[in-house]
């Protein structure tokens, strides 16, 4: 397990060695290493393999930009594919595996792919498989798909834990290198809450991996000085682990936290936290991302970027490789050579594309070719040579390639902002139109020297804390060495023979660019389609530049003219785990309790979901062996004493206001203008188009106070309408809502003796006798010596019965003093399902008969569309299709023979007709066993139903199979005058 590349120095913690697993073997890395610096440390260049040829491939890149170095971690539910191993840190225990292969990583099956990669270039798919036609789905999608992606999921259920946040400041500064850090220390400094955020484990940017000095002291210990500073600050709080992923509406800004990522175990810990930050200010200090030049052959692993080599070796310790070329066209590139020959490494050659004298000392033995260019590389698994366009054969082990940097500007093109181009660093910064509250600075900026970029982090911190009214520090902005960054622009080597490969990860080179050209794909958006530019894991971040500079010289336009593609969220991948957070399984949605759901839970209730309730569905008492023996009992009971059942899920919205009637009459279809205070009233709510929206109840508590209903199924859906209709259509009416659902318990108590039961409950001050209280009446009442609550006398049952509503905190209360002055009367509580056998014996429309596809007249309330007035859907229900007289009617059904079973969803066909569309007639939508009657019920829908009482049609199911002879019947099963509920 010796760690052969492994030289001194670094930030590493040498004391604390770590043992991981790559593809089998057993290997060390240490405290502070990533996976991709200690791959490197241990000798291993190659790490996976490309996407569609399969070509081998080596770490490329140092930071979130890598192309190539995508492993899978972990093994059996906590697999995790396609995961960067130069932004995962090493811990004790880690499992890691290359991915993309058939067979071993270094003798993959698949790589016979390169082979034919004349016949795969761009767009091939677009060509190949048109013919035969036939081939498509027996055999090219089965064969693409198996071939397709790049890591495999675990295909069990993720148990890691996610989660959300909000986070509130005043200033968010994005990255932690030296202009995060300078702008930090300003704005924390004048008293501001800031926030600070880095994508690393360890601040400090490109400081770390530098050998420049800032204030006579080393990047490394001034970063060290100034992160101490600032978590002295009460009012600065530090994030590490953290990527801002995308910048959204109102200046609001997401950010992906990786808590446990870099533990072997989350110990119940969220994994990650997906944190929406609100901000009165956003400095977005990015940095920047070095970009390659485009050679033949130059994906083989070991060529690197230039500014990663040196990250490795002065950060990490870890060296790429032991005999290095430098390939650059700008003075950045000579720092890695003469970084990395300080440290003692062999410097073979360094080749400037550029005319003229070296801008640094030259290290000695390495040979210099100014105005040079690379051709080809040599080495399958891993680079050994170089060739120049002179012809010279140079011996290296690592080839470090430096074609400038592109300023991260990502994250100010998430409003649609658009780049421009500068000429002098070769580079597109960010255009003038920004996210909301965002200014940028440092190196994302175009400011890519030290001293500068300290500077304008430190102007930009204090501007944005003087904009948002603090006094700025007088302190001075931190001083640096300023390094030359002198870059003359050059993408591609044009006298390769060999494929150049700009995209490493989608295997997209020159040619393929070339060839979009040809074919008329030369937009920046059509490029990127037609090749998958860009289109990978890193979203292009070191390929996209060097590509449009190809197209550019395909269209002989300049780069400005060529464009960019804008960038949308997320900066980096987010998984869709930490999307959903907390809500999965049965959390997937939130869970709402009924104030009686304690109560209920002691009485052995089955619960059963109800839009995001959970409510008793039934309640088994000891004997009862089937759901259909409690249901049964919990009726009868009811019909012939008194039931109780908790109905606080039904939709609550509180209308108050000098024009609340005339809202009412607007939104409901039939008429509330003059509806007299003391009582309730039926309605029904149409859609624009006339199809029924939802059915519910408004009580009238004084001239400007109404208390609607809703099914609980639409509740948030009619309250949502409602407030469109309050803001957009008449917002000149005095009326205001709240929906109060949560606010009130309500308790159905049904039955004949359900007023004797409430009588004991009621204060003796109010009446609530039948003369005094009848049917459709409310009144605001106290209960229990005091406690106020609203009385309704309405009826879904279609028994005497009343709902009594008290504030929420008396309900659980309430229910148990219900049941027990119900004693003396055989109370029992009843669930939904009793619930829904009496409505369909009451022929009470619900959920399943309002399904949006039926109207009014459907539904047998055609008169109750008042013509009198205008209301949403009016106009509309009365088109010619919806009333026609073969139209369906809502009525109900029995079998023939009482003892089969009706199935809803069993669709009507008269007798002797054939079972098919054309002879469909309607369709059975709920269906009950009815204990009063002794055999199945139903209702359902049937062209003219109304008009074909006693008709016996054939009920047929032939998805689930089976059919039987159904008669028609009224869908008022019990009481059809409704006698009882008015006694």
């Amino acid at each position: 397990m010796s760690q052969i590349n492994r030289i001194d120095g670094g930030l590493i913690n040498r004391s604390k060695k770590l043992s991981f697993n790559f593809n089998g073997q057993s290997l060390e890395g240490y405290e502070g290493d990533t996976l991709a610096s200690a791959l490197l440390a241990n000798g291993h260049r190659m790490v996976g393999r490309s996407f569609k040829y399969h070509r081998p491939r080596g770490i490329f890149s140092a930071g979130s930009e890598e192309p190539n170095a995508l492993v899978q971690l972990r093994a059996g539910a906590y697999q995790e594919p396609n995961t960067r191993a130069t932004v995962t840190e090493l811990f004790h225990g880690l499992e890691a595996t290359s991915q993309n292969h058939r067979g071993s990583l270094k003798y993959d099956l698949m790589a016979v792919n390169d082979l034919f990669s004349s016949f795969l270039s761009a767009g091939f798919y677009y060509k190949t498989f048109m013919w035969p036609k036939a081939f498509w789905e027996k055999f090219y999608e089965p064969v693409i798909r198996a071939a397709a992606g790049l890591g495999r999921l675990s295909g069990e259920d993720d148990p890691d834990l996610y989660d959300k946040g909000f986070l509130h400041c005043d200033v968010l500064v994005v990255g932690a290198g030296a202009a995060g850090l300078s702008a930090a220390l300003s704005a924390g400094r004048a008293g501001a809450r800031v926030i600070i955020m880095d994508e690393d484990f360890c601040m400090g940017g490109r400081l770390n991996v530098e050998t420049l000095s800032v204030d006579d002291q080393s990047g490394s210990e001034w970063t060290t000085q100034a992160l101490a500073e600032l978590s002295a600050m009460d009012n600065v709080r530090l994030m590490t682990r953290t990527t801002a992923y995308g910048a959204y509406d109102h200046g609001i800004i997401g950010a992906l936290e990786r808590v446990t990522d870099h533990l072997i175990s989350g110990e119940n810990k969220p994994r990650q936290i997906l944190w929406r930050v609100y901000t009165k200010r956003t400095i977005l200090c990015a940095g920047a991302t070095e970009r390659p030049i485009a050679f033949g052959n130059n994906d083989r692993p070991g060529v690197m970027l230039a500014g990663a080599v040196r990250a490795y070796v002065n950060r990490w310790g870890a060296l790429p490789g032991k005999r290095v070329a430098v390939f650059t066209n700008n003075d950045d590139g000579w720092r890695t050579a003469t970084d990395l020959a300080a440290k003692g490494v062999e410097i073979t050659a360094v080749i400037d594309s550029r005319d003229g004298q070296p801008p640094v000392n030259v290290p000695k033995g390495a040979a210099i070719v100014m105005g040079g260019r690379i051709v080809d590389t040599k080495g399958r698994h891993g680079i050994r040579s170089i060739t120049l366009s002179n012809g010279q054969k140079i011996p290296a082990d690592c080839l470090a390639v430096s074609g400038g940097w592109s300023p991260n500007v990502q994250l100010t093109c998430h409003q649609r902002g658009r780049p421009t181009w500068r000429e002098d660093i070769a580079a597109f910064v960010p255009g003038g139109e920004l996210p909301q509250g965002m200014v940028v600075a440092g190196a994302a900026s175009g400011n890519l020297s030290l001293s500068s970029v300290l500077q304008d982090g430190h102007d930009i911190g204090n501007s944005a804390v003087s904009d948002l009214g603090f006094t700025a520090s007088k302190a001075k902005a931190s001083k640096s060495e300023d390094e030359t960054v002198g870059i003359s622009a050059f993408w591609h080597v044009k006298e390769s023979k060999a494929r150049a490969w700009l995209d490493l990860q989608n295997d997209v080179t020159v040619k393929d660019v070339k060839l979009s050209h040809q074919e008329g794909f030369r937009s920046v958006e059509h490029l990127k389609r037609y090749t998958t530019l860009g289109m990978a894991t890193d979203q292009g971040k070191t390929a996209n530049i060097p590509a449009l500079a190809v197209m550019a010289e395909c269209t002989g336009k300049s780069l400005p003219e060529t464009g960019t593609t804008i960038f949308r969220p997320p900066y980096t991948p987010v998984a869709i785990g930490a999307l959903a957070g907390r809500a999965r399984g049965k959390d997937f949605r939130p869970s709402r309790l009924s104030p009686s759901h304690n109560w209920a839970e002691e009485q052995g209730a089955v619960f059963v979901e109800a839009g995001m309730w959970y409510r008793a569905q039934w309640f088994p008492r000891t004997g009862e062996t089937h759901w259909r023996h409690s249901v049964d009992r919990e009726v009868t009971q009811t019909r012939e004493s008194v039931g109780v059942c908790d109905v606080t899920t039904l939709g609550k919205i509180d209308i108050q206001g000098r024009d609340a009637a005339e809202f009412l009459n607007k939104v409901y279809a039939n008429a509330f203008a003059k509806l007299p205070v003391g009582k309730v009233r039926y309605g029904i709510m149409l859609r624009e188009d006339g199809i029924m929206m939802d059915d519910g109840t408004s009580a009238r508590f004084a001239e400007n106070h109404f208390v609607m209903t809703t099914t609980t199924a639409n509740a948030v859906g009619v309250f949502r309408h409602m407030e469109f209709c309050r803001q957009c259509l008449w917002p000149e009416l005095d009326v205001h809502l709240i929906s109060s659902t949560e606010q009130y318990a309500q308790f159905a108590v049904a039955g004949p003796n359900a007023r004797k039961l409430l009588q004991k409950v009621v204060d003796s001050e109010y009446d609530i006798s039948n003369e005094a209280f009848p049917f459709m009446a409310c009144g605001e009442i106290t209960v229990c010596g005091g406690v106020p609550a609203r009385l309704f006398r309405i009826s879904f049952s279609g028994e005497l019965a009343y709902e009594i509503a008290v504030p929420t905190r008396y309900g659980d209360s309430l229910v148990r003093t219900l049941m027990a002055a119900g004693e003396e009367f055989d109370v029992t509580p009843y669930g939904t399902e009793a619930l829904g056998v009496m409505r369909i014996e009451k022929g009470h429309a619900a959920g399943n008969e309002l399904n949006g596809q039926t109207t009014a007249q459907d539904l047998g309330m055609g008169r109750m569309v008042s013509k009198k007035k205008d209301s949403i859907g009016n106009t509309l229900s009365e088109r010619e299709g919806l009333n026609l007289e073969t139209g369906l009617s809502l009525v109900g059904f029995r079998p023939v023979n009482r003892s089969e079973e009706l199935k809803a969803g069993s669709h009507f066909i008269t007798k002797g007709n054939t079972a098919n569309m054309a002879n469909d007639e309607g369709w059975m939508s709920s269906v009950a066993f009815s204990p009063n009657l002794g055999h199945s019920i139903g209702l359902g829908f049937i062209k003219r139903g109304s008009e074909r009482m006693g008709e016996v049609v054939r009920a047929t199911d032939p998805l689930r199979g089976g059919e039987m002879d159904v008669e028609i019947v009224s869908a008022h099963f019990i009481d059809p005058e409704g006698e009882r509920l008015r006694g």
